[in-house]
C-alpha cells in the first residue's frame, strides 16, 4: 500500500522545486485548480497550465495539451484531474522527466503511484499542494 513522502521529505520536494505543470488547471477563477495553481505562482514557483481545452494564457502563462509540449524542465506535475485519468498522466510524467508526481487531495492511483516510484519519480498522493507550501514552509 503506498505511502506519502514524510513532512520533510514534502519539504525538501517543495523547497528545491521551481516549475510546475498543472494537469487539469481551470481558466475559471473559481476552480480550485486555479486557486492552487496562482497560489503557488504567488509564491515563487512558474507554473505551466495543461490542458488541451485551453486556448489563451492562464496567470499569464502559456497552455499545453499534454506534458511533452513543455520544453523546460518540471520539477512537480500536479494533478487535478479524476482518478481514473491518471494512469496516462504518470507515463506522461515519467517520459518527459520530472521529478515528482503529486496527486491532489481526493486523487488516488495505486498502480500510477507505483509505476511513477518504481520510474524514479517521488510521489505525493491525494495531498494538497498549496496545504502542504502552507503548513511545511519550505524556504526559497
Amino acid at each position: 500500500m503506498f505511502k506519502n513522502p514524510s513532512d520533510l521529505e514534502r519539504a525538501k520536494l517543495l523547497k528545491e522545486a521551481k516549475n510546475i505543470a498543472v494537469v487539469g488547471l481551470s481558466d475559471n477563477p473559481e476552480r480550485t485548480s486555479f486557486l492552487i495553481a496562482q497560489a503557488m505562482q504567488q509564491a515563487g514557483y512558474r507554473i505551466f497550465p495543461v490542458n488541451p481545452k485551453l486556448t489563451r494564457p492562464i496567470l499569464g502563462e502559456q497552455p499545453y495539451a499534454s506534458l511533452k509540449d513543455i520544453q523546460e524542465s518540471i520539477d512537480i506535475v500536479n494533478v487535478f484531474r479524476r482518478s481514473e485519468f491518471v494512469l496516462p498522466i504518470a507515463k506522461e510524467a515519467v517520459e518527459v522527466g520530472a521529478k515528482a508526481f503529486w496527486l491532489q487531495q481526493g486523487v488516488f492511483h495505486e498502480e500510477a503511484a507505483a509505476y511513477a516510484q518504481a520510474c524514479g519519480l517521488q510521489v505525493v498522493m491525494d495531498r494538497c499542494i498549496k496545504v502542504d507550501h502552507a503548513i511545511l514552509k519550505p524556504s526559497f
